[in-house]
């Protein structure tokens, strides 16, 4: 259920951040965008709160009226995850990338590939934290090439979780991501898309 404080965001435009990309992204060659001013380094909490209340009220159009957990992976999509989740009433998830020594329990454990850094990572969340009673969005901050995306997919789908939707900041269509998480059977929302013709970047 939404916190009341938030209900009169609902439905905003993101012209604003389709303003903002268009304006402060730097196309770094390869389709890779670099948006650190405001997205993945440098975080602007009022945008960044607008687009979780933006999320959460497409989600709400869809029908998602109860979520209990919002998966992410760290660390990019942390920020927009607990916007969400602290809009849902929500407990916020972020699959970690790194085994510490303070992590000794058992763990749901899906690799994905990050096209980014050229690796292959391990995502893992505890087992405490994720089960068959949750209703389970996941949130981060580009839907691109779906790896990361789909490793969230079987970590919730291992835990047995409802998996309610799939929603992110931005989509680079042409990297084939939606077409990657075609079997998720749940709403697959973007609030901005990126795409290129040549070295020409467009935004909508």
């Amino acid at each position: 259920m939404f916190h009341a404080a938030v209900l009169t965001w609902l439905g905003k435009d993101m012209q604003e951040l389709v303003d903002k990309i268009t304006n402060e992204g730097l196309h770094v060659g390869g389709g890779i965008v670099k948006l650190d001013s405001f997205l993945n380094h440098q975080v602007e909490p009022g945008l960044t709160l607008r687009m979780a209340v933006e999320l959460c009220s497409q989600f709400q159009a869809c029908g998602v009226d109860l979520v209990t957990k919002v998966v992410t992976a760290e660390v990019s999509g942390i920020p927009v995850a607990l916007g969400v989740a602290s809009t849902y009433g929500a407990e916020l998830i972020y699959a970690r990338k790194s085994r510490s020594a303070l992590m000794t329990g058992t763990y749901y454990v899906a690799e994905a590939i990050s096209r980014t850094q050229g690796s292959h990572t391990d995502l893992m969340v505890d087992r405490r934290f994720l089960g068959p009673d949750d209703c389970v969005l996941i949130i981060d901050d580009f839907l691109a090439t779906g790896s990361t995306l789909s490793a969230l997919v079987r970590l919730v789908r291992e835990s047995q979780a409802n998996l309610a939707g799939i929603g992110c900041v931005i989509e680079k269509p042409a990297e084939g991501g939606r077409e990657v998480l075609s079997d998720v059977n749940a709403p697959i929302l973007t609030l901005a898309t990126i795409e290129f013709v040549g070295d020409h970047m467009k935004v909508y």
